[in-house]
């Protein structure tokens, strides 16, 4: 009994060779291994269609039954605790990490919607990519050896900030004493203790919220901190205070361009404060790494398309004078600094023959840019 309802496509995966009985509830584990085996990045369990898994940025339903109610809490069951559900009962959502087969992770949401349990699992890649194989820009590597500032990976939801952020934080172990502190949503990455020293915290597990975390950090010695998402104004405030007075902070927001993030950031503090935050970020933020992940041409999997903005001077003055709008300019003219364009990012790739032209024009930030650059030139054939 085939698994994947696959509909036409030429770039379909093979199909999987977990065998289930027709009719009957899958056990969680067999679900669970299934991700791991053919690759998939996340799991979807809802009542009334059949489990779900997404295979190279596709949503593929499997072959089976609808999912009732009871299927889903079963399912739920599996994996979490009374504890958990009572929380979505209350709250109606819970998030956490867990371990499976001990060396694969999963990140999960179990949340309701219509009045049933319904579930979102993430994969953790088991491996730490190097900023080389995830095709970060290389003034990237730069930013990782700075004493203060607070350096920011933005994108939509599944476009591999996390990841990202793993790997910066796994050069900066292996190659510094510094002390790191983590603040996540949760655990995703286990980093072990190298040159220097990594304390993992874990929001409803170690710490009540980013903004405690991150407060309580600061007393914690760190040189470096991650904050896995700057949610909050009070997070935000407690983010660019830390790395005006000496440290190395890193953070997430769901944004997508330098010059949107530092409108974000600007436009969630009160009138009266805006001018102040201006003048900080003006001198505080280091970098804005924009990341989109796009299905490959060449082979099955995905692949991120960046935009860098490094601050220099003039991008510092735009932002002090709101003038966030021509930070785009500065990004496109500032090639010797390190800087990239999303657009020239997604051109490079079209070109090696890494991903598809609609890809291009669908994920561009000015498109007609994106298609000068390409120039009617021919990607490569692989």
């Amino acid at each position: 009994m085939a698994l994947f309802n696959l509909g036409k496509t030429s770039t379909a995966p093979p199909e999987p060779n977990l065998s289930i009985k027709a009719g009957g509830l899958v056990p969680m584990e067999d679900l669970l291994r299934l991700v791991v085996d053919e690759g998939g990045s996340d799991l979807h369990l809802s009542v009334g269609a059949p489990p779900a898994v997404r295979l190279n940025g596709r949503i593929v339903k499997l072959e089976m039954r609808p999912l009732t109610a009871e299927d889903t809490e079963t399912l739920a069951r599996a994996i979490t605790s009374d504890g958990n559900l009572q929380k979505v009962n209350e709250e109606g959502s819970v998030d956490f990490g867990f371990s499976f087969r001990e060396s694969n992770r999963f990140r999960v949401s179990v949340y309701r919607e219509k009045g049933n349990l319904a579930l979102a699992l993430r994969l953790i890649p088991r491996k730490m990519l190097s900023l080389e194989e995830i095709g970060m820009p290389a003034a990237v590597r730069s930013l990782l050896d700075l004493p203060r500032g607070l350096v920011l990976v933005t994108g939509p939801t599944g476009s591999g900030k996390s990841t990202s952020l793993a790997s910066m934080l796994d050069v900066i172990n292996a190659t510094t004493d510094h002390h790191i502190i983590t603040i996540e949503d949760p655990i995703e990455y286990f980093h072990n203790h190298q040159r220097g020293i990594v304390n993992q915290r874990e929001l409803g597990v170690d710490v009540p919220s980013f903004a405690d975390g991150l407060r309580r950090a600061l007393r914690q010695d760190p040189d470096v901190i991650l904050v896995g998402e700057m949610r909050d104004l009070e997070t935000m405030e407690t983010a660019i205070t830390a790395a005006e007075t000496g440290h190395l902070v890193f953070s997430t927001l769901h944004t997508t361009g330098a010059a949107r993030t530092v409108d974000r950031i600007i436009d969630a503090f009160p009138n009266t404060q805006q001018e102040q935050i201006r003048v900080q970020l003006s001198t505080n933020l280091k970098a804005v790494l924009s990341q989109v992940l796009l299905p490959r041409m060449d082979k099955p999997g995905r692949i991120a398309g960046f935009e860098l903005m490094i601050n220099t001077p003039s991008i510092a003055a735009l932002i002090r004078d709101n003038k966030t709008f021509r930070i785009a300019n500065d990004i496109l003219t500032g090639s010797k600094y390190g800087m990239v364009s999303l657009d020239a990012s997604l051109a490079n790739l079209y070109l090696e023959g890494l991903i598809s032209y609609e890809q291009v024009l669908t994920k561009a930030q000015d498109p007609q840019a994106a298609v000068q650059l390409i120039g009617g030139q021919k990607p490569k054939k692989r």
